[in-house]
């Protein structure tokens, strides 16, 4: 059912958002720039009117206003009478949806956002925060490193309210916030529970269990903690609270002995909590979140190992909890031993100044020395990506020289020559085979263009892998977390050619990536398929997201003996040469 718009009766308020927005979509479009004025200064017109709307339109004076005239006058009319507009509908849907989120990033207004659009095809948030890391702004004519920064600020608040969080913007407060809960003098037992603790890439909020002999009591000291904003809920067993960074914590409060069976419950998933009650009910035990019961009577259990050791399995680390087959493996003894970061030798994809990287090769390798690798890949942009300052045959003549001057300097410590090679639509590489042959390894990868079908996406790639010296497949999907969706690809024949070729899949361990999707991991490396988890670092501080990368790995079942960073430096490096010749 339609309902007439004169019954909800339009504001003018309305009206002059309407005409606002058309004013900016304007300049999205690249519109003369008098047309865009037009409207931004109709807008306040209307605004301004001391009249109500309605009234004025139905007089037929609209159109005598000053900077109304009659095209406008029309279009207002159109509006009022219909709540519709058919004007502002066809300009709204030539502009890709995501540039009007742009242009609440403070500093960033239409006709800048427009040439981030031209220049590097940026149409989310997600995007810009991501090239900005990258530094891709800092040479960009009208903008510079200056600019970046704020564009970084302003993104940060634009993300305090929204929805869903990246697991890397929530992990600190959520360990520095369970760290004070910890302190507080009632508290027996604390943890985080939920989402964060079982890895996921996404989080919605944050989630904390505590214990405690007088849950009423610790419920008032809680919700008093500095940094909270306001009280959305408090009882006696549960405080929620929204933080002064815009993030909801519930917290979660019971007894001491009931620690164990609601921290097993509130870490879920769901349908992990589900398949452990089948399997308890099996064997004829009753399990929730206060206990777990044999006729009537709870079962003591001091932690969580005795709760999964009373239901007849292993222990199954959070991570594993998502009901993906862990309670069967937990039950046959067949869990994988997972990676850790202590399983870490060396790592690649590493961007340095020679492209769109903060540091030099130098300093990269020195930071990685100081963390106790034996390795590092180097791996700058290749020349089609010439907004990331790619590099040409004789940029890379000089970095090789300069890399060979350093693994003389570092004796034992390898530097391995590397690039990340655009796949170009047709599935070539952005290199000849002579410019390719002189790296240890090569990264191909997709930045262009994700609008292909997903056969046509897929035999790109496929393509691009039948390449000999394609050591590496780059972010598999292409998505950014929350801004970006995947590209169409067949996720099934990519790894079925990667086994096949002996190409290895990037786990990009980047915050805003996270991509090969830790749910695809266990079928690639059921096949065979060796996984990198690569930082993507574009400074020395981006190593650190290694971290990430093994968090995403162990969610995605990967063992060390599937992950090409437990190798040693010469284990690697065969690994390439392996690759390249086709053994």
């Amino acid at each position: 059912m339609t309902i007439n718009p004169m019954e909800q009766h339009i504001t003018k308020k309305e009206v002059s958002h309407l005409l606002d927005e058309i004013g900016m979509l304007l300049e999205l479009a690249g519109e003369n720039p008098f047309k865009s004025r037009a409207y931004y200064q109709a807008s306040r017109t209307i605004d301004q009117l001391d009249r109500d709307i309605h009234d004025v339109v139905q007089d037929g004076s609209l159109s005598a206003i000053k900077g109304i005239g009659t095209a406008l006058s029309q279009k207002i009319t159109e509006y009022v009478t219909t709540g519709r507009l058919a004007y502002y509908d066809e300009l709204k849907s030539r502009i890709p949806p995501g540039l009007c989120e742009l242009v609440s990033i403070p500093g960033l207004g239409p006709r800048k956002v427009k040439k981030l659009y031209d220049i590097l095809s940026i149409t989310t948030v997600g995007e810009l925060e991501y090239a900005c890391l990258e530094n891709r702004l800092v040479d960009l004519p009208g903008f510079g490193k200056k600019s970046q920064e704020k564009f970084l600020t302003g993104i940060q608040h634009y993300k305090l309210f929204r929805e869903r969080r990246l697991y890397s913007d929530t992990i600190d407060e959520a360990l520095s916030l369970l760290s004070v809960i910890h302190g507080l003098p009632l508290v027996v037992h604390a943890s985080l529970a939920g989402s964060l603790r079982r890895l996921c890439e996404t989080v919605k909020d944050i989630d904390i269990l505590a214990s405690a002999e007088t849950p009423g009591d610790l419920s008032r000291n809680i919700a008093a903690l500095p940094h909270v904003q306001e009280i959305i809920a408090q009882g006696s067993t549960k405080v929620s609270v929204r933080m002064i960074s815009g993030i909801t914590v519930d917290i979660r409060i019971v007894s001491p002995a009931e620690f164990p069976y609601a921290l097993h419950h509130f870490t879920g998933s769901k349908e992990h909590n589900t398949a452990m009650r089948s399997r308890a009910k099996k064997r004829g035990l009753k399990m929730n979140e206060y206990g777990l019961f044999a006729n009537g009577s709870n079962i003591p259990c001091a932690d969580e190992r005795d709760i999964f050791t009373a239901c007849g399995l292993a222990y199954i680390p959070p991570e594993l909890r998502e009901n993906r087959g862990e309670v069967e493996a937990a039950e046959t003894g067949t869990l994988p031993h997972l990676i850790t970061e202590k399983d870490i030798r060396g790592i690649l994809h590493i961007h340095t100044n020679f492209s769109d990287g903060a540091d030099s090769i130098d300093v990269l390798a020195r930071t990685a020395i100081e963390k106790g690798y034996d390795y590092i890949g180097i791996s700058d942009h290749s020349q089609s990506a010439f907004y990331a300052g790619g590099l040409s045959e004789d940029e890379i003549v000089c970095q090789h020289e300069l890399i060979d001057q350093l693994n003389k300097k570092y004796g034992n410590f390898r530097i391995f020559k590397g690039i990340e090679a655009d796949i170009l639509p047709d599935g070539r590489l952005d290199y000849d085979d002579a410019v390719l042959s002189t790296f240890d390894f090569v990264i191909a990868a997709v930045h262009t263009r994700f609008d292909m079908s997903e056969e046509d996406m897929t035999d790109r790639i496929l393509q691009a892998m039948d390449n000999r010296f394609t050591t590496i497949l780059a972010h598999p999907t292409g998505r950014l977390l929350l801004s970006r969706p995947p590209y169409a690809v067949s996720m099934e024949r990519i790894i079925d050619h990667a086994a096949q070729r002996g190409t290895i899949m990037e786990l990009n361990a980047n915050p805003l990536r996270l991509d090969i999707d830790w749910r695809v991991i266990p079928t690639a490396t059921a096949k065979g398929v060796t996984i990198a988890i690569n930082p993507d670092a574009h400074d020395r501080q981006g190593i650190a997201h290694i971290s990430l990368g093994v968090n995403i790995a162990r969610k995605g079942w990967l063992s060390p003996e599937h992950c090409i960073n437990t190798l040693s430096v010469q284990e690697v490096s065969r690994l390439f040469k392996n690759i390249r010749s086709g053994n």
